[in-house]
């Protein structure tokens, strides 16, 4: 299987962000979405980042909630390991392991052209073509909790702070 036949079952549609934009813009939207990364590009959909949930972890864990308001740039990995619609599942899955990361973005002619992630590799387009069994399927929720969780702890100052400053 290539990425081409994922993304053709998937589609291509891709969350983005730009660099500017403040941390808790992008903490808002991967837990809106319930995604675990976002694609920093410029308007031209050029990529120049990507920032996934280990990246957020990382900089909150320095910073505190005043990582809240860092810009994306200065969190997210500027140097993106990417494919193309040629590549085939097993070299994604290569391409993932050795570089220790969940999410690919697709690109084509050097533009964002979609986004393959380990879930998308194991669980919705198996090797084998069968669905992933309930062990997998309940890692997989588990984890996603536990993320969400991670999430709306971080948030929770900045909510606060944003209902101190609204009603003063």
């Amino acid at each position: 299987m290539t990425v081409k036949a994922i993304l053709e079952r998937k589609g291509h549609d891709v969350f983005t962000l730009g660099p500017n934009e403040k941390l808790s813009e992008a903490i808002r939207m991967l837990a809106d979405h319930r995604i675990g990364a976002l694609v920093i590009t410029n308007g031209d959909r050029k990529i120049v980042g990507i920032l996934s949930e280990r990246d957020i972890v990382r900089v909150v864990a320095k910073e505190g909630a005043a990582a809240l308001d860092i810009a994306v740039r200065s969190a997210m990995t500027p140097k993106v390991k990417i494919c193309n619609e040629n590549h085939t599942v097993n070299e994604v899955m290569e391409i993932m392991t050795r570089g220790r990361f969940r999410h690919l973005p697709v690109e084509k002619d050097g533009l964002l052209d979609g986004i393959v992630s380990i879930g998308h590799i194991f669980l919705r387009n198996s090797i084998s073509g069968r669905p992933p069994d309930r062990e997998t399927r309940s890692s997989s929720a588990t984890m996603r909790r536990r993320v969400n969780g991670v999430i709306s702890a971080v948030m929770e100052p900045f909510k606060r702070s944003m209902t101190a400053s609204t009603v003063g």
